[in-house]
């Protein structure tokens, strides 16, 4: 990490001082020959032959303003990074002595451990060191907010369609623009820059938790952003050279020798944040993508154009001819190489010939897209309803490609992000500064020991489930809270699965629990096979589950029904075995894991320790996932070690498949005959200002954005607020202690939760200003660990 920030200073150093001398110390007529050079001992011009003296360079540097100005901004731009690059080394410092110190963990051990190993020791000495003072232990979630505080909020607001900004071009149709210096301009407008929403790294603005300034608030992040943006206007031309000379340098290379990488696809930077799970860690999102590339490939190749492909192949034929023939005359004799422009013509033929042959498909290639769209669905979980059947069209095709773009279209848009980068920020993300502020009030909560942390992150089915993704009768939240897409039920799955010792709230746990019932019995009438006409399987199963969608998955023998997917059941040596080799074989072909021969091989010689690393303890494990066997594997080998985390890791990964799928196809059985309102583009603020009517007449000529609709009552909003130890902002004040408790129901009242209680006949008096009117806190324990106040995490 160190090493490749030095290197990034030096390549920062390189690139300009390189640019500066090409454009001011070469003698370009000499270069080409156009300006002969008189020699006394030979003929030959040399390449020092072509460099001015470095007077006349000197000269020349100065009297350009223009290159005076580049080397003010860089310079000022390298010490910045300087800066930055020695707070980290302390950072790092800090970070090394905690693992030697406090984990007891290596440098040179510290490779072997898994994340679960080390995430697993934190939680055990915060028992007896109290590293944070503030609760007596810290849980699962706890760590995971601390990591990706702001991550989590960047993916709800995406999730909740505030960002990126969506247009819709002639020709282009609907685009999403979403490169890293738009990513960088808005985690400076929103978490850490000057005058951001956030005081410090854990704690929200006291302002911003209030709803009596919303509009004062709004406006001076309207102006912030204009203020941004026009910054962004002035360095662009800095910015746009430096993207320019960064792509030349970093990309020349390999387009020479590998020109079809242009053509070779990435995941986009807006895919990233759309199919990431609340509480994903880098690593965890990146294996999940990784396995899923190769099928996300072989779809976007299935459409490809008969025309196109036509083209291609003459295109290859004509330009492989005369490629041919200069390579012949070249081997005849190689004096045909000082022939002016022979050595270009051979390169771009051979550029051309290859860009081509992108264009024509295999020959062998099986056209299966519904096929190929449900093993990515495995793999990514996110997917819009109406891809489903649909993946033979084109639209579905380019929808698609917005998550995963050509390499070329990567470099294009982060070439362009400099220029289009500024008129985002003036002209669109302005116009969205009170919903940002309404959703930053809205969403936070405080949980202790923690901070401020987004409240989607909680990942409670009761405050942000959606009824139509099995959410039904265990959630409250209106329209206007709940996260789109399945986003809070399938993230509630991962992080059940990959992290088993953690205990989810009442509500959570038996949606768990329901799920995993459900999926059980689907295997185990898999590994009967049992089919959908099944009597016996109907008469257990209500009409709303996708019957034989295990079966179907898990077919072939003997099918993932005998792994004991239940919540209190056990997971023995040879069920991880022979289940993690025989269970994965509907994605098989798509794992890069399972690809492995010699992993293969040895699945037969790995044993998972017995006792508590092989049980899964007491209904708060989840099977398959295999966290506490992998805690467990100390007294192992570093390489036993290795190798059970990375067939348990499969196999969590195989049981959160087949969960995503389930938890898909049950959504799509029971929206049937329904007109969904999950589209792929949907509209800003879905329609939340829609939600709920306004009961009272007083609140309608009440100033609000898109996203602050009405809402829930005051009893059903404390009643979303699980055990976490947390203080919600924009909340109203109701006390919660030990258990959640009913309340009849009331008019609706904005979110912020402070509207005037309402009395019949009577109008509403302005709202007050935040002055007069003291913020509403609410506040529930926590749980897994006690204790209330003010938060201030270490």
């Amino acid at each position: 990490m160190l090493l490749g920030e030095i290197f990034e200073l030096v390549q920062l150093v390189f690139v300009v001082a390189f640019t500066v001398f090409l454009a001011n110390c070469v003698d370009y007529d000499i270069l080409f020959a156009n300006k002969l050079v008189n020699h006394t001992d030979s003929a030959k011009v040399t390449l020092p032959d072509a460099f001015l003296p470095v007077d006349v360079c000197s000269a020349r540097i100065r009297d350009n303003v223009f290159v005076i100005f580049i080397l003010v901004i860089s310079g000022v731009f390298w010490l910045h990074r300087l800066v930055k690059f020695i707070y980290n080394i302390c950072c790092y410092w800090e970070i090394r002595s905690f693992y030697i110190n406090a984990l007891k963990l290596s440098m040179a051990d510290l490779p072997y451990f898994t994340w679960q190993e080390v995430q697993a020791r934190i939680v055990e000495i915060q028992k007896e060191h109290q590293i944070c003072i503030h609760k007596k232990e810290l849980t699962e979630l706890d760590i995971y907010h601390r990591i990706l505080r702001f991550k989590n909020y960047m993916v709800a607001m995406i999730n909740k369609s505030l960002l990126p900004i969506r247009s819709r071009l002639p020709f282009l149709g609907d685009v999403v623009f979403y490169t890293r210096g738009l990513k960088y301009n808005f985690e400076l407008i929103f978490f850490w820059g000057p005058s951001s929403l956030f005081e410090n790294e854990w704690s929200l603005k006291t302002e911003y938790k209030r709803g009596g300034s919303r509009l004062e608030l709004a406006d001076r992040l309207s102006s912030r952003i204009l203020w941004i943006g026009i910054a962004n206007l002035l360095l662009c031309p800095v910015i746009l050279i430096w993207q320019i000379l960064y792509a030349f340098f970093s990309y020349t290379e390999v387009i020479k020798r590998e020109p079809g990488s242009l053509g070779a696809r990435c995941w986009s930077l807006y895919g990233r944040f759309y199919l990431r799970h609340f509480n994903e860690l880098d690593h965890e999102l990146m294996s999940r993508l990784s396995k899923g590339y190769k099928a996300s490939s072989k779809y976007m190749n299935c459409f490809m154009s008969p025309l196109l492909t036509v083209v291609a192949k003459n295109v290859v034929f004509f330009a492989g001819s005369i490629l041919a023939v200069l390579i012949a005359l070249t081997i005849y004799d190689e004096d045909v190489l000082a022939v002016e422009h022979v050595l270009t013509s051979i390169t771009l033929l051979g550029v051309c010939i290859t860009v081509c042959r992108s264009f024509i498909p295999d020959k062998h290639l099986v056209f299966c897209p519904e096929q190929l769209l449900k093993v990515i669905l495995a793999h990514i979980h996110y997917m819009p309803d109406h891809w489903q059947g649909n993946a033979h069209r084109y639209e579905t095709r380019d929808e698609f490609a917005q998550l995963f773009q050509y390499k070329a279209v990567f470099i294009l848009e982060e070439l362009l992000s400099p220029v289009i980068t500024p008129f985002i920020l003036i002209f669109c993300l302005r116009r969205k500064s009170l919903e940002i502020i309404d959703f930053f009030r809205n969403f936070t909560v405080e949980v202790v020991g923690v901070g401020d942390t987004c409240s989607f992150a909680q990942m409670d089915v009761r405050q942000h489930g959606h009824p139509a993704w099995m959410s039904a009768g265990r959630t409250e939240a209106s329209i206007y809270q709940q996260a789109e897409d399945g986003k809070t039920e399938l993230s509630l799955m991962h992080f059940a699965i990959t992290n088993p010792r953690w205990q989810p709230p009442r509500e959570s746990t038996t949606f768990i629990s329901q799920l995993k019932e459900k999926v059980q019995r689907e295997a185990a009438c898999g590994q009967q096979g049992v089919l959908h006409e099944n009597h016996i399987l109907t008469s257990t199963q209500s009409e709303s589950e996708p019957h034989s969608l295990i079966a179907n998955l898990l077919a072939g023998p003997p099918p993932l029904g005998s792994l004991h997917l239940g919540r209190d059941a056990s997971v023995s040596n040879h069920a991880v075995d022979v289940g993690l080799m025989e269970g994965t074989s509907a994605l098989r072909s798509f794992s890069p894991l399972s690809g492995s021969q010699h992993l293969r091989g040895s699945f037969a010689s790995t044993r998972l320790p017995r006792g508590d690393g092989a049980a899964l303890v007491g209904g708060r494990a989840m099977a398959g996932s295999g966290a506490d066997a992998r805690t467990a594997s100390s007294g192992s080998s570093a390489w036993e070690g290795q190798l059970n985390s990375m067939v348990l890791s499969e196999y969590a990964s195989t049981e959160m498949s087949i969960h995503a799928l389930y938890i898909h196809e049950l959504h799509k059985q029971q929206s049937r005959g329904q007109l969904s309102r999950h589209t792929w583009h949907r509209r800003d603020s879905d329609e939340s200002s829609e939600g709920a009517p306004d009961d009272n007449e007083g609140l309608r000529n009440f100033p609000r954005s898109n996203t602050f609709p009405c809402a829930t009552t005051p009893h059903q909003e404390g009643a979303m607020l699980h055990n976490t130890g947390q203080r919600r902002y924009g909340g109203t004040t109701e006390s919660v202690s030990g258990g959640l408790r009913s309340a009849p129901r009331l008019p609706r009242i904005p979110m912020g939760g402070w509207a005037e209680e309402a009395q019949a006949g009577r109008h509403h008096d302005p709202v007050p200003e935040e002055d007069e009117l003291p913020p509403h806190i609410q506040k529930v324990c926590a749980a897994g660990g006690g204790g209330t106040g003010k938060m201030g995490p270490r």
